[in-house]
């Protein structure tokens, strides 16, 4: 079950590209929904989780997990959090296809051995759907074959199911399951605040994206 949803999950946003073709705006209520929820889930469940096991080190993990993503950032250009700008190009972005798995590779692993493991693997399939989308209509809009934006992306959905089965079987991720989690709460935190909290356009109130961060605090609180 994990890992079909991890999978449905950008499939999901490879079909609503390649299908629906849906607008900035879309995509930035999604990302505005996402961002919420997952903020939720990890303050309201995986921060009591880490706490829970008395571990000095855990609040300098959640630190590295900050400054991991900070890393990741400068090569996917932000792309997790919604900043991306497709050009007209013919050489394949490896730096943002790897930043990216590596992202995805990582947010697996905690399911692996993680208490609250559905609120988690729901907080990842929502999260991950908004950027697929952005990723295919990265795709779409450079000089890229169908084929070869499919063929990658299905690739890109197999980071979190290989990450979680990693998470499994290798005994270093086992043994170190709360700094990882840790470290995946740090990530977290930078993805879902940036894309909450950065200024929009003006310093305009928009309501959309207020009643969608709404939403997204509701479902989690509920879930």
């Amino acid at each position: 079950m994990t890992y079909i949803a991890l999978i449905l999950s950008v499939l999901i946003g490879i079909v609503i590209v390649f299908g629906l073709k849906p607008g900035n705006k879309t995509i930035q209520l999604l990302l505005s929904f996402s961002g919420a929820y997952l903020l939720s889930i990890t303050i309201l469940h995986l921060f009591p989780e880490v706490y829970a096991f008395n571990k000095s080190n855990v609040g300098l993990f959640i630190l590295i997990g900050l400054l991991l993503q900070l890393i990741l950032d400068f090569f996917s250009k932000g792309a997790e959090h919604g900043h991306m700008h497709a050009q007209e190009s013919t050489t394949f972005p490896w730096a943002l296809f790897i930043s990216l798995s590596i992202h995805a590779f990582m947010e697996g692993i905690p399911l692996a051995h993680n208490l609250h493991h559905e609120y988690l693997l729901w907080a990842i399939v929502v999260h991950k759907i908004p950027i697929s989308i952005i990723l295919a209509t990265f795709f779409v809009k450079s000089n890229f074959s169908k084929t070869t934006a499919v063929a990658f992306l299905v690739i890109f959905s197999l980071m979190s199911p290989l990450g979680s089965f990693s998470g499994e079987k290798i005994q270093f991720l086992t043994t170190y399951k709360t700094e990882i989690t840790a470290i995946i709460i740090g990530i977290f935190l930078h993805i879902s605040t940036i894309i909450l909290f950065e200024t929009s356009k003006d310093h305009k109130f928009n309501l959309y994206k207020f009643i969608a961060i709404l939403i997204g605090m509701l479902v989690a609180y509920l879930a």
